[in-house]
């Protein structure tokens, strides 16, 4: 099996929004064009970026099925089909299948805080419910449940379909471990973009991010680098976007990521509660950053 079968720079996308709130299928074109030509190798729909909380199963559905058709097989399309309701997530899964996507990316379940056994069980169960190539998602800092290494390396070796894992936990020696004791063939890529460097260095493929929305053509440029043996010249991109990944931070996601694109004219910067536009000072410093990094 193909480690990178999904690329090196997979885009955790948005999802465009009218000041209505509903989904703005123009500007959804408008991003995964926008995405393709900054070097996006496959694209993640209704993750957290998307604000997947906040968007209904019709809604997921209908964003599957158009980025699709739209991407045309230009990029993948990875399907965010993972909540905190097993059964849910079977027939989300199921269904976004059927819409045509090259895979799923599965978080941990969030909320209700389930034991070791218990996200052993429900990763197993939806994965066993698709013939998709299956991401399992590792975020702790959102699902206040760290899925253990133990965990990932059962899964890896008894799952056959769970091909790739997105790492967010920032644990850089539980990541060794990972590296070492999962099934050859699985891919780990970061969900952190300002600890990317270090994430290749230890093992992962690429990278699941946030910040190729709008520096994607550096970040791929910085993974090329690395993966050449220009190991100078990637860490010297890595430590320029610093501020980058702050700025995109400063506040809840997606709001300074949909603000900035806004300013790049890919979409507009409206989000739904209990996500909350920037607040005029947050603005001018977006606004301040991108031209001092000239993103234009």
């Amino acid at each position: 099996m193909d480690v990178v079968q999904f690329g090196r720079l997979l885009t955790a996308m948005i999802t465009p929004m009218t000041d209505r709130g509903a989904i703005d299928w123009p500007r959804v074109d408008s991003v995964i064009e926008h995405l393709i030509q900054n070097g996006t190798d496959s694209i993640v729909v209704a993750g957290t970026t998307g604000e997947s909380p906040t968007l209904s199963h019709q809604e997921k559905l209908e964003l599957f099925r158009h980025s699709v058709q739209r991407a045309g097989g230009r990029a993948k399309v990875i399907a965010g089909t993972g909540s905190n309701n097993t059964a849910a997530s079977v027939q989300l899964t199921r269904e976004a299948e059927e819409a045509g996507v090259d895979g799923v990316m599965l978080v941990v379940p969030y909320y209700n805080k389930p034991t070791q056994e218990g996200l052993y069980q429900h990763f197993k169960t939806v994965a066993e419910s698709t013939s998709l190539p299956v991401m399992v998602y590792n975020i702790p800092g959102r699902s206040s449940v760290n899925l253990s290494v133990d965990t990932l390396v059962r899964l890896t070796h008894e799952v056959e379909n769970i091909t790739s894992i997105k790492e967010s936990s920032g644990d850089l020696v539980s990541l060794m471990d990972l590296v070492e004791r999962k099934r050859d063939g699985v891919a780990i890529y970061s969900g952190m973009d300002e600890l990317l460097i270090p994430y290749l260095s230890i093992g992962s493929v690429g990278i699941v991010s946030v910040a190729s929305h709008v520096a994607g053509r550096e970040i791929k440029e910085m993974i090329e680098a690395f993966f050449a043996g220009e190991v100078e010249k990637s860490g010297a991109i890595q430590r320029r976007l610093i501020p980058l990944w702050r700025g995109l931070f400063m506040t809840a996601s997606p709001a300074p990521l949909k603000y900035a694109l806004s300013l790049l004219d890919v979409c507009e910067e409206h989000v739904r509660l209990p996500i909350v536009p920037l607040n005029q000072a947050e603005k001018t410093h977006m606004q301040t950053l991108l031209h001092t990094m000239q993103i234009t």
